[in-house]
């Protein structure tokens, strides 16, 4: 142990028979369930600058869907993979914390054994499960946080063992606290593919033939997860409004699924009790997603407290008019009017945006002409790329400086 009670620092070793000169960053994940964050690192990685450095990815579920994912990359084998993993979107409790631990030593000999340079960890449970392993091992630690502000890991343990806070959004950044995380925390934006482009009647036609859909339909698409924070209840009942408002067919998409199955039953009886079975359609997990956005006459947004959604800037892209609540980061992705943003909580409030699009048509074709522009400009991979490894060579540098 050292004068302020950290471990002595190790002497970190390539894999045996290894002449990698590169930093090794290494990128862990907790579970195997696929959402935004999973894709925004997949932007980054795609632009790493592979002479300088070396991606490894350790996915809990070796033949999982996250492998999968990242089937381009290095991958090894996760040392400490727990007998029951935890659950996106589920409430995080000091309990499911200490489960960790049991992993704990045998991912600390993995990072020193396989020379990890920087962890680089990117969602709730993936924090929980290789942060303290990060900090034992003394391998600096980049936070990447895609979530509330209010977030208790973010309060209470980034400030201790991260190095650097990365968050999606101005709304993300922690406030402060007893550790004052804020001191060394900053955002970068989450990076798209600005180059994808759509045939917006083509995605369109295609939408109505999946969903049975006549010509005229007004087409509302919800995209994400069946979680409490992003509101599908919500959704439907704003198309329950709508439908007694317009003199044509209103139909809403759920594109997404529920990560427990209670959210999804849940969400299904809320459809029947509103007599919304043939009006909202659970569509599932679609991808590419910005085709089926662009198939969408609106992307109708209930979220509150949503850190960054990526919908928005994927609408943004593929010229599709976005009406969300005026929570969050959605602030921030829609600054200086590119969607239409409403008070949240209100399915009367998303309506009135919704019927607001429709009544202003050249309004509306402008804005989503300045949309399309504004997110090339500030949601390209390469600008995300390259402000993440100007963190990893500002670490690189104090871990050097310090030997």
């Amino acid at each position: 142990m050292n004068a302020i009670g950290l471990p002595a620092k190790p002497t970190r070793t390539r894999p045996p028979g290894t002449q990698d000169r590169r930093a090794t960053i290494c990128y862990p994940f907790a579970g195997d369930s696929v959402g935004g964050s999973h894709y925004s690192l997949l932007g980054l990685l795609k632009n790493l600058d592979t002479s300088r450095y070396r991606a490894l990815i350790v996915p809990e579920e070796p033949d999982g869907r996250i492998a999968q994912l990242f089937s381009d990359f290095e991958h090894a084998q996760d040392p400490g993979r727990p007998r029951k993993a935890f659950v996106a979107g589920e409430n995080f409790s000091m309990a499911k914390f200490l489960r960790t631990f049991t992993g704990l030593p045998a991912r600390v000999r993995f990072l020193r054994a396989n020379g990890v340079d920087i962890v680089h960890t990117n969602d709730g449970r993936t924090h929980a499960s290789w942060a303290l392993a990060s900090w034992l091992a003394r391998i600096p630690l980049v936070w990447h946080h895609r979530a509330d502000p209010d977030a208790l890991g973010l309060r209470v343990l980034a400030p201790l063992v991260a190095r650097r806070v990365l968050t999606v959004s101005s709304f993300s950044l922690p406030k402060g606290g007893i550790w004052n995380a804020s001191r060394k925390a900053q955002v970068v934006f989450s990076p798209f593919d600005t180059s994808v482009t759509a045939d917006r009647a083509a995605a369109r036609a295609k939408v109505l033939a999946e969903a049975g859909l006549p010509e005229n339909a007004l087409v509302l698409g919800y995209f994400g997860s069946f979680i409490e924070r992003k509101r599908p209840f919500l959704f439907v009942d704003v198309i329950a409004k709508l439908r007694t408002r317009l003199d044509r067919p209103v139909h809403g998409l759920l594109f997404g699924e529920a990560i427990v199955p209670e959210m999804d039953a849940a969400l299904r009886d809320h459809i029947r009790k509103r007599e919304m079975e043939g009006a909202v359609r659970i569509m599932g997990f679609q991808t590419p997603g910005h085709e089926w956005i662009a198939g969408c006459d609106q992307l109708v947004v209930p979220a509150v407290r949503e850190p960054l959604g990526r919908t928005l800037v994927e609408a943004m892209l593929v010229r599709t008019p976005v009406v969300a609540t005026r929570s969050g980061g959605n602030e921030e992705a829609l600054a200086d009017g590119m969607g239409v943003l409403v008070e949240p909580e209100s399915a009367i409030a998303l309506a009135d945006g919704v019927v607001s699009v429709l009544n202003s048509p050249e309004e509306t074709a402008h804005m989503v002409e300045r949309a399309a522009v504004t997110a090339r400009d500030r949601f390209g991979e390469t600008r995300h790329s390259t402000a993440v490894m100007q963190v990893y060579d500002e670490l690189l540098g104090l871990e050097r400086a310090a030997t």
